[in-house]
């Protein structure tokens, strides 16, 4: 099968599996897993940050990232589409009482005049805004990248009113590979930023959030409430440092074999690219004659190609390090092959 459904898929190469059967561990919850500690100090610095917590999961350093700046009653500010709101389970509002101000974008993307009057006055009757949320790549939006413009006039922004500023940055460095801008350049408007080490840097388990010294000593205490306190965590922190180390130069690859599929998809009869095609992700429609994306989908399956149904005429399509150049290539005369 060639597995196009996302990059969480991957499997960890032998370099990486080698590395982690030889993982130095000790306990975390006690400081003393050596392999934790280098790979929290190595995320802590490419972001440029002081500090960073290694967490099972990009939704788990969300919900930290939220609840070191927000406590029940205050709000804050996201696109309508983010992974945060969309796909999270609501777990700001489960686990924290933590409100949401949803604003559309375009294709995920916010510009900065759209927060201006968002904030709550204060007042007995109002929900207090606490924070901003933005979201580099952005998933939904099909792999859409915030300018960096208009992440500083936000942020900026968000700095003069007094709120804080959290970025998911699950898959930033995909933004960092397409724009050439470093990590630490992106993260340096946030107070907090988490990052995901399982999506395109391919290791097993594990995203980090970064931030001051304070705000990860409260992530910690906060981490241990959610059951996210591992122990010999160090094999996994293992396969994160080496997808750090050994795999960010290679998404280039991912993203110029979107853009294979993304021309084949512009050639297919039946199908239409939701826009433009900036990182790993590929969003398409559907034409109805071909029958819903569901429906679609399960042919595709038949045909050896796994991708994603995420509305009723729309596809995604994710590359990563576990499909070739030339798996891409067979996928994309499928998708035409089948939308004749």
């Amino acid at each position: 099968m060639i597995d196009l459904r996302s990059d969480t898929v991957t499997k960890p190469t032998d370099a990486m599996r080698a590395a982690m059967a030889t993982a130095e561990v000790g306990d975390d919850m006690f400081g003393e897993d050596p392999t934790v500690a280098k790979l929290e100090a190595t995320i802590a610095k490419r972001l440029g940050k002081e500090r960073a917590l290694f967490v099972p999961s990009g939704s788990m350093g969300n919900l930290l990232g939220i609840r070191v700046h927000c406590g029940p009653g205050d709000e804050f500010l996201a696109e309508e589409s983010c992974h945060i709101l969309r796909y999270e389970q609501g777990s700001y509002a489960q686990v924290w009482g933590v409100a949401v101000q949803a604003i559309p974008g375009q294709r995920g993307i916010l510009e900065p005049e759209q927060l201006v009057d968002r904030i709550r006055r204060v007042d007995m009757h109002c929900a207090q805004t606490r924070l901003v949320c933005l979201e580099n790549t952005h998933n939904y939006g099909g792999g859409t990248i915030q300018p960096i413009e208009a992440v500083q006039e936000i942020c900026q922004w968000a700095a003069t009113h007094g709120l804080k500023r959290h970025l998911d940055g699950a898959r930033l460095f995909n933004a960092v590979v397409a724009t050439g801008i470093a990590a630490k350049d992106w993260a340096q408007h946030f107070d907090t930023v988490s990052v995901c080490f399982s999506k395109g840097l391919g290791a097993p388990v594990g995203s980090a959030l970064c931030g001051t010294a304070e705000h990860i000593e409260r992530a910690r205490w906060h981490r241990k409430a959610l059951g996210g306190a591992m122990r010999q965590a160090g094999i996994l922190a293992a396969g994160a440092l080496y997808g750090l180390e050994n795999h960010t130069d290679r998404l280039a690859e991912d993203h110029a074999n979107a853009l294979t599929l993304a021309q084949a998809i512009s050639e297919a009869e039946g199908l239409t690219l939701a826009g433009e095609v900036q990182t790993n992700l590929v969003f398409f429609d559907v034409d109805e004659r071909l029958g819903t994306a569901e429906q679609f989908n399960a042919k595709l399956a038949e045909r050896g190609v796994l991708m994603f149904d995420v509305a009723p005429q729309k596809m995604r399509a994710v590359t990563h390090l576990g499909v070739t150049a030339e798996e891409v290539r067979q996928a994309g005369g499928i998708l035409k092959e089948l939308s004749r």
